[in-house]
């Protein structure tokens, strides 16, 4: 259709699956490292959620790739299974033959199950079952499951389980009846949306493979493509394929603001669209051209007006890679909300007051207006990001939340948290829970504040200088023990290599590039005086300051 016009040598956001469009964001990477923790563990659960088109099969796809040798894997997909059926199927996946005498029930499934568990344990295999689309699992499958994970040795469990499923799921562990289940949860992530950088990323990789040289999605068109689709990569697929039809229908080789929002309203049917003299003009020229590619009828009715779309269609996980899923398309998209970012804490009253507790803690009173810019001038930086409470621990320090107990979000303050308890101010109350409670009602976004020296950028990189490059060389020195470098030097040479080597040995990502994480461990490391949020000794001055406000 458009190839030729752009000059590629096939569509680039095509729906169907291609692994050479394999696109693993730093998410999804943390996404997979969960699940390879996960399995190294000792058994139990290991809990993987995320949006609809966010990637949960990708992770999935590249994680049985790189499974250890020694394990033996089954896979359900979209498991709206009896128990009986559950069992059978457990027992299809590894394979597990049952005993000519053997009743085909519960109990006989239940028997043969243990008994290859066993084995493999003796000969030194170890059992990984993923179920993806967990989410249509029921309570009395979700119990048969926890049960056939009491099987164990002194060491571990024989019977490691992956729950891969959307937001829901998460819920749905929360009932009281499955807190059994969900205390053997050893793992959980998140899967966030693309943030506006990864979505440029994304978008110039698959026309990368396709054969592109250059772009025809301007830059400054990022944010409106991540406001669109919220960042989930399916539905960046379908609204870039779209706004490709678009710009070839009207002869240009770059999309424009008004090509995309035609386009969304065309891919997105609830959005708010282009006026309707021009979006019945465009419906018409795609019409024609479709018409004259002699394109098939079960490919054009996803550019005709009124058409009635199919209500699924197999097509990949994030960027059509790696397997099939079942996916929304044009006419039956679901709502742009559904899909979008999560909305900032500073947009909602509750967020606001939970922000500006947050500082309090830092002894500052923030003034009203947008909190983040307020905070930068009492030299507060805002760190926002969407990890789990591993993350936060690492962090070391309070952070607003944001809580999905129903439709309406919720922003708490988290004030401490141990092994034992988080507790957390919730719209001026004080509510305790255990971590793993907390864990499903939190969907990953954060906000929490940090200190850096007056001349601090965002970050620092490769060959700036400046009053903020010495002190961090300085730092770096007194922490290796070596020589203090000469002022006004730049980043690079042996300060960039003992940046690395901090990075490696804290668990932040090696990239030479010093922003908020790396500053926080060194602000951390030099003992400076701030809130934290699991030290014992910081814990209850945070916990008595958020009581006071």
């Amino acid at each position: 259709m458009y190839t030729q016009f752009f000059q590629l040598k096939q569509s680039p956001f095509s729906i169907a699956p291609d692994p050479r469009y394999l696109y693993m964001s730093e998410r999804h990477r943390e996404a997979l490292a969960h699940l390879l923790y996960g399995v190294g563990s000792g058994g139990g659960f290991v809990l993987l959620t995320g949006e609809i088109g966010a990637g949960k099969t990708t992770v999935c796809r590249c994680f049985m790739e790189q499974i250890p040798a020694n394990c033996e894997l089954g896979y359900i997909f979209n498991p709206r299974l009896t128990v009986e059926e559950l069992l059978q199927s457990v027992c299809e996946e590894f394979r597990i033959a049952l005993p000519d005498h053997a009743a085909h029930s519960v109990k006989g499934y239940i028997d043969a199950i243990n008994r290859h568990l066993l084995a493999s344990h003796a000969a030194g295999r170890n059992n990984v079952l993923v179920i993806d689309e967990a989410q249509n699992l029921s309570a009395a499958v979700l119990e048969q499951l926890r049960l056939l994970t009491n099987l164990e040795t002194s060491e571990r469990k024989l019977l490691q389980i992956i729950l891969i499923g959307q937001p829901e799921l998460r819920a749905m562990l929360a009932r009281p009846e499955l807190e059994q289940l969900a205390q053997r949860v050893i793992a959980r992530y998140h899967l966030g949306s693309l943030s506006v950088e990864e979505t440029g990323s994304y978008i110039g990789h698959r026309l990368a493979v396709a054969g592109a040289h250059g772009t025809p999605f301007p830059r400054p068109l990022m944010s409106v493509i991540h406001g669109m689709t919220g960042g989930v990569p399916r539905r960046i697929n379908l609204l870039c394929d779209r706004a490709l039809l678009g710009a070839y229908v009207e002869n240009t080789h770059t999309v424009t603001r008004a090509i995309l929002r035609r386009a969304g309203a065309e891919v997105f049917a609830d959005m708010a669209s282009a006026p309707q003299s021009a979006r019945r003009r465009w419906h018409y020229a795609a019409a024609g051209v479709l018409a004259g590619a002699a394109l098939t009828g079960a490919a054009a009715w996803q550019f005709l007006p009124g058409a009635t779309a199919p209500s699924t269609v197999s097509t990949a996980g994030a960027g059509s890679q790696g397997g099939q899923v079942s996916a929304a398309m044009p006419g039956t998209a679901p709502a742009v909300a559904q899909g979008a970012p999560a909305q900032s804490a500073e947009a909602t009253p509750g967020g606001d007051a939970a922000l500006r507790q947050l500082a309090a803690l830092w002894g500052q009173h923030v003034p009203e207006g947008d909190f983040c810019a307020s905070a930068a001038r009492l030299n507060l930086r805002c760190l926002r990001g969407k990890g789990g409470l591993d993350e936060l621990r690492a962090l070391d320090r309070p952070a607003v939340l944001q809580l999905t107990d129903g439709v309406v979000p919720r922003y708490a303050l988290l004030a401490s948290l141990d092994e034992r308890n988080a507790v957390l101010q919730v719209g001026g109350k004080t509510e305790t829970m255990a971590p793993a409670t907390l864990a499903l009602r939190f969907d990953g976004a954060y906000t929490t504040l940090w200190r850096a020296p007056r001349a601090w950028r965002d970050e620092v990189v490769e060959g700036d200088r400046g009053p903020d490059v010495d002190w961090l060389a300085r730092r770096l020195a007194d922490i290796n023990g070596t020589n203090k470098p000469r002022d006004n030097r730049p980043l690079d040479g042996a300060t960039l290599q003992l940046l690395r080597k901090f990075q490696q040995a804290q668990g932040l990502k090696v990239d030479g590039v010093a922003g908020p994480k790396t500053m926080i461990r060194l602000q951390q490391l030099a003992g400076m005086q701030e809130p934290h949020l699991t030290r014992a000794a910081g814990t209850a001055t945070v916990a008595t300051a958020v009581a006071g406000k």
